[in-house]
Formats: C-alpha cells, sequence, structure tokens
C-alpha cells in the first residue's frame, strides 16, 4: 500500500466497500433498584432517537453524504435505534482526504460518502445484583467508493461517555483502473489508531489485531484513569467509607476489564 491510491485514475465507478463497525460502552455505579431507573431513564432521555439522529446528520457531515432516508424509533421500555441512508455528492468527491489522521471533533463538524447507510442502536443494560449499570452504543458506517467512514471516529468517541471502545474496519471488493488492474484498497492504513487524535490515545489502553493481507483492521480501546464520583450515579460520594470506594472502584474495574476482554473474570 502506498499513497498512489489516492491518485488512481478508475475505469467507471469506484466499487470498493468501506465499513466500520464499533460498540462504546459507558458503565456507571448504581446500587438501589431506584437508582438502576433512573439510570436507564437518564439514558433514554440523553440518547433518545431525537439526539442520535443529530449525531449521526453530524457524521453524514463529516463524511459528506448526502441523507436520503432517516428511520427513527424509541423503544419501551428502553433503547433507541436510528437507521440513515445516504449517497455521495460526485462534485466534491475529488477533494476528500482519506489520510491516516484524526477526523473533525463534535465542535469542528466539516462536510462525504456514496450510497450507503449509517446505522445506530442504544442498549441499557443493568447487573441484577452488582450495582453495575452499562450502555452500549453499536455503530455502523458503510460506505461504497472513495471516501472511508473512518474520519468520522473522533467525533463519535468524543459525542459519547466512551469508557470502552471495540472497533472493526474492513475494505471488500474491488476497484478497477483505466489499465484493467484491480485494487483491493485505495488508501494506506496500517491501523485503526492512525485516525484518532493523541489525547485520545493517550487516554485510553489500546490493542490491534490486524489482517492486512485481508484488508481487516481490529482495535480495542480501554479508559486508563477515571475520578470515582463520575461514576456514581444518584450516589453521593461524600457518604462512602474509603473502603467502599475502593471495593466500588475495584468492581467498575472488573466490569470494564471484562467487557474490554471479552471473558468473565473471578471476583475479587
Amino acid at each position: 500500500m502506498n499513497n498512489c491510491y489516492q491518485k488512481l485514475k478508475l475505469h467507471g465507478f469506484n466499487n470498493l466497500t468501506k465499513s466500520l463497525s464499533f460498540n462504546i460502552y459507558d458503565i456507571c455505579y448504581a446500587t438501589t433498584p431506584e437508582q438502576h431507573t433512573a439510570y436507564i431513564e437518564y439514558i433514554d432521555e440523553a440518547y433518545n432517537a431525537t439526539r442520535l439522529t443529530r449525531i449521526l446528520t453530524d457524521v453524514a457531515n463529516i463524511i459528506s453524504a448526502n441523507i436520503l432516508n432517516i428511520a427513527h424509533q424509541d423503544y419501551d421500555p428502553q433503547g433507541a435505534s436510528v437507521t440513515m441512508l445516504i449517497s455521495e455528492e460526485p462534485i466534491h468527491s475529488e477533494q476528500l482526504s482519506n489520510s491516516p489522521s484524526p477526523g473533525p471533533l463534535p465542535d469542528a463538524v466539516v462536510a462525504h460518502l456514496d450510497k450507503s447507510h449509517i446505522t445506530v442502536h442504544t442498549y441499557p443494560e443493568t447487573h441484577p445484583d452488582g450495582g453495575i449499570s452499562s450502555f452500549r452504543v453499536d455503530i455502523d458506517v458503510s460506505t461504497c467508493g472513495r471516501i472511508s467512514p473512518l474520519k468520522a471516529l473522533n467525533y463519535l468517541i468524543h459525542s459519547f461517555d466512551s469508557d470502552i471502545v471495540i472497533m472493526d474496519y474492513r475494505v471488500r471488493g474491488f476497484t478497477r483502473d483505466v489499465d484493467g488492474h484491480k485494487h483491493y484498497i485505495d488508501h494506506t492504513i496500517h491501523s485503526i489508531q492512525d485516525y484518532l487524535s493523541d489525547d485520545t490515545k493517550n487516554a485510553y489502553q489500546m490493542i490491534d489485531v490486524n489482517v492486512y493481507q485481508e484488508n481487516i483492521f481490529h482495535t480495542k480501546m480501554l479508559i486508563k484513569d477515571f475520578e470515582l464520583e463520575n461514576y456514581l450515579f444518584n450516589v453521593d460520594i461524600s457518604h462512602l467509607s474509603t473502603y467502599e470506594c475502593s471495593a466500588i472502584e475495584t468492581c467498575l474495574r472488573q466490569e470494564m476489564t471484562e467487557i474490554f476482554y471479552g471473558k468473565n473474570l473471578k471476583n475479587h
């Protein structure tokens, strides 16, 4: 792979499909049934279908897409979904860059995609007796054409309280140049991390599992440090003893570690 991919003269349309799928997890401590209920109600209000639609609209602008159709739904008792069909604005496509660099943050949205889609689904969840509640967001951004959805990563990670992020990026199919040669990827990428800002990378522990010959890239992120009081939902930290604070932090850390590694650990 090299930078010549950005200068390819193609025979017809760019048929490559680039898919970014990832899960974002937000963890908190809510020990009573009342706190569990309040947390779920808060999540449903903070990340309802209307707000998720605004976030996906910003994503469409970041990758410069025309929005063709939006379907959104809030669910009873909890959760929401948004699906957005999009198309590329061909007049701008040659001005786009797929260079491995971070995309914009939420306060600096600029505006490109191709015939494809963006979807988001939310999954609030509580532990039956462990005092841990979690909120998972599943996001898929699939583009067909020149631009890569990786440019939306920075914005999406900063749009949610992201304790754990698990990402997969894959380029499928091929496009053909004017000489008839097939190209199975049209931009340089060594890691999804190349598209994250330095402050994001410094805040998380990261693991890569990449299969370069198949154009498959996988990155997992786990928050390094956190302030306990930011993870207590309707719990006053001043009412907790040092021992209780330590036990809650241990419990939160175990939950995050289990999700990050995808396996259950022995209780401390």
